[in-house]
């Protein structure tokens, strides 16, 4: 129906159902906010998350547990740079670090047991041991999904849980961010593709002319509710629908979506800051979608050779650096500058926008790198080349914001990097610390497929020297 040819004559009732049927990411708006209305908490904290996915597994002995005494097939080529912070170094590859340190903690004992890829997704994204050791579908609600279930009434005009990730991999199956027993209304509502490109549009927020015309149509039918209900429903059925289907169609006629994606409102020379590519520019996608109101963000960083940086034959696409995947210095030497600048200016710009409270920063991947450097013929280069395996028994990860005390070394590990030494953590404890800094009780239960109540998290305590 074209906006020339639109008659607002008599409207069915199966036309009025289905004015609730544009759905986000595939679902329906309307069954979406239905279940929100079950909720019946009032309010919740002014807080948000940020959670910067860097999945393959980041180097820790490249990045910020760097052991420049350890024997020569450990330690690796890169030295360690001093920062503002005493006790705080990071990579010589991260100069943009060292000027921000009093802003953010590392923490250097968290570790868990699954090395498989899928295995470590799970068990890092969701706060369990997952069934099955491998396999990338989770049998537990990852704890975005967790966070979108605990505020599914709170409504703010936008989708309360974001990710963002590369073109092809927007699956929930793809990174372990499925809702498991909570259903698939709270897996995240996911902006595939490079903000950086100047055709990047958020498809399921800008509509297109065919649905944008339906769109109207439907409006017009929920403005005819009352002569609908008295002509076709005298029984009331209809007035919960009404309701549902009045707020969906608010969401998707509402500008605050769109200006929230919009990072075209943004100065020039902070896009500039946080890089014109895709890492950066999410990166800053994301602070927008905190600070209008979003509780969960995602972000996805796997791929930096993307948006002009140049590829490298032994580099790898994600963090996998196995010696037959990646040269792992020459890859390290064209992706930390990167990540250097993505992760400081989001650091940066969190702090003078006065989002530290509000905001809490997490970066990470699944696990770690083994401490000692392996050497195999690369598959892309045909030659031998160093790299580092799969190692859950330490890792290191960056948290800033949230109110939090920061300028910290939390934890350590031993001489050679290979398990925690002090303060061991497990990623429980990390997801602790989110669920207090979101007002979450992470004691609460949910029912599984099987009606059993399941706490949020079995166990973890919030990370006391950040609190």
């Amino acid at each position: 129906m074209t906006r020339a040819s639109f008659c607002p004559g008599p409207i069915s009732r199966r036309s009025f159902l289905s004015a609730g049927t544009l759905g986000l990411g595939g679902l329906s708006l309307a069954d979406t906010l239905r279940l929100r209305a079950d909720a019946n908490e009032s309010s919740v904290p002014d807080t948000s998350v940020i959670f910067v996915w860097l999945p393959g597994g980041p180097p820790h002995m490249e990045m910020y547990d760097m052991k420049p005494n350890a024997p020569a097939d450990y330690r690796g080529i890169f030295n360690p740079i001093s920062t503002v912070t005493p006790g705080l170094d990071v990579c010589e590859l991260m100069p943009l670090h060292t000027q921000l340190a009093d802003r953010y903690n590392i923490i250097r004992s968290v570790h868990h047991k699954f090395a498989d890829h899928g295995g470590g997704h799970k068990r890092f994204l969701t706060g369990r041991e997952p069934k099955t050791p491998t396999g990338f579908v989770n049998d537990s609600p990852a704890v975005g999904s967790i966070v979108a279930k605990c505020r599914e009434h709170h409504n703010i005009g936008l989708p309360n849980y974001v990710s963002g990730t590369n073109p092809g991999r927007a699956g929930v199956d793809v990174y372990s961010f499925g809702a498991a027993y909570l259903g698939p209304s709270y897996v995240p509502f996911n902006v595939p593709g490079d903000p950086s490109d100047a055709k990047f549009e958020v498809k399921n927020i800008s509509l297109s002319k065919d649905v944008e015309n339906r769109l109207d149509d439907r409006v017009t039918l929920l403005k005819g509710f009352d002569q609908l209900r008295r002509g076709i429903d005298q029984s009331g059925a209809l007035d919960a629908v009404d309701e549902f289907n009045q707020q969906a169609v608010d969401l998707l006629t509402s500008h605050r979506a769109r200006d929230a994606f919009d990072i075209s409102k943004e100065p020039a020379s902070l896009r500039d800051r946080y890089g014109r590519h895709a890492w950066g520019q999410r990166a800053l996608m994301a602070r927008r979608l905190v600070e209008a109101g979003c509780s969960f963000v995602t972000m996805v960083m796997e791929n930096p050779f993307v948006s002009g940086v140049p590829s490298l034959k032994a580099g790898v696409y994600n963090w996998d650096s196995h010696a037959v995947n990646c040269h792992l210095f020459e890859d390290a030497k064209v992706r930390l500058p990167i990540y250097d600048k993505v992760i400081t200016a989001l650091v940066e710009d969190i702090y003078n926008r006065g989002l530290d409270k509000k905001v809490l920063l997490v970066v990470t991947g699944e696990f770690g790198r083994t401490p000692k450097i392996t050497v195999q013929q690369g598959t892309q280069t045909k030659v031998d080349q160093p790299g580092r395996d799969h190692w859950p028994s330490s890792m290191s990860l960056l948290v800033a914001g949230g109110g939090m005390r920061t300028g910290q070394v939390i934890g350590s590990t031993t001489s050679k990097g290979e398990t925690p030494k002090d303060r061991p953590l497990t990623p429980n404890d990390l997801w602790a610390t989110v669920y207090k800094h979101l007002g979450i009780d992470s004691e609460r239960t949910f029912p599984d497929h099987s009606g059993r109540p399941m706490p949020i998290l079995p166990y973890g305590q919030p990370i006391d020297e950040i609190l």
